[in-house]
């Protein structure tokens, strides 16, 4: 059995310092040593340089996979790009932390996980909304069974941009819902259907409508857009004696149960009626997402949790992801 060491004296490598891939780079030199960065901006490269002056810079990543002193190399490049560096990085035996989605399609998802536990090391798709206060404590309350039987989940992500052209709002912003859902849930959807439209660009879907159906009667349901006058980040939880929303636009309630149902029909009438009880919102700690994201990682590469499942949990994401936009192409044609 590993012993679990102190996460900071992991030595960590990162390809891509884009807009968030600074972010990490940011965390994890905060977090642990940060020896290389990789990037192919040749002006980006002299500014992390100043930046961060204790770390090596350089444009090609086989600098990283060369060196046998790091351990785990963290990848914020483009989405195409993740499965081949994810995977090139597995082979050189280093723990893998991949921006998501960690592959565009299932087969390739199953090849970084078979790798992963081959190699025995640890693969995590950065699965951001999973580590948010808020949406831990969401899966808390429905796990408590406080709602009661969960029946139904829905999320909204919707806003005025960022309009892609070449990711639909699927890949850009369902990814991020989806992992939350299936992760109250805990279940892999048996039916998946996908309805959208591109009105900007041909063939990127700028509004997109999911639902999921699992196979214990639970059903989702996904809006997302970049094409709405509110800025909406929103999941509810619908369950048989109360409901709960995550709202992460609220500043303060992050988290809201209210106590309302439907009861039973009356005598007299036949008629369902509902019931309006309390409404509370859980203390939820302000902390940063990313920087519970980061340590989780570190903590898995020191031995302690499971090493496999948030690549489990990823291949699953991925999955769905797939199964979706073969529907979406599918309602298209």
């Amino acid at each position: 059995m590993s012993v679990a060491r102190p996460a900071a004296s992991a030595r960590l490598a990162q390809v891509g310092l884009g807009q968030w891939g600074q972010n990490l780079a940011r965390n994890f030199d905060d977090l642990a040593e940060l020896v290389w960065l990789c990037d192919l901006d040749d002006e980006r490269r002299a500014e992390l340089a100043q930046r961060y002056p204790g770390t090596r810079v350089t444009k090609d990543v086989d600098d990283i996979l060369a060196d046998d002193s790091i351990e785990a190399v963290v990848i914020a490049t483009p989405v195409p790009t993740h499965h081949e560096l994810a995977r090139r990085a597995l082979e050189a035996n280093k723990h893998v932390f991949v921006e998501k989605p960690p592959a565009m399609r299932s087969a390739e998802m199953e090849e970084l996980c078979e790798l992963a536990e081959e190699r025995g090391r640890v693969l995590m798709p950065g699965h951001l909304l999973l580590y948010h206060p808020g949406v831990q404590k969401l899966k808390e309350v429905v796990d408590s069974g406080d709602l009661g039987d969960v029946l139904c989940v829905y999320g909204n992500r919707q806003n005025l941009g960022t309009i892609r052209t070449h990711e639909n709002a699927l890949w850009s912003l369902g990814v991020h819902d989806l992992s939350v859902l299936l992760y109250l849930i805990d279940e892999e959807p048996a039916e998946l259907w996908a309805h959208g439209h591109a009105f900007l660009n041909p063939r990127v879907e700028d509004i997109v409508f999911c639902y999921l159906r699992f196979p214990s009667g639970k059903i989702a349901h996904l809006h997302l857009s970049w094409l709405d006058p509110h800025k909406i980040r929103r999941i509810t939880v619908v369950g048989r004696d109360r409901m709960a929303v995550f709202d992460d636009m609220e500043p303060e309630r992050k988290v809201t149960v209210y106590d309302k149902a439907p009861e039973e029909p009356t005598t007299t009438y036949g008629e369902w009626r509902t019931r309006t009880g309390d409404i509370h919102s859980p203390k939820v700690p302000l902390l940063e997402p990313l920087r519970l994201e980061c340590r989780h990682f570190l903590k898995l590469i020191g031995g302690e949790g499971d090493p496999l499942r948030a690549a489990r949990d990823g291949l699953v994401v991925v999955r769905a992801l797939e199964q979706l936009q073969a529907s979406l192409e599918t309602v298209a044609a």
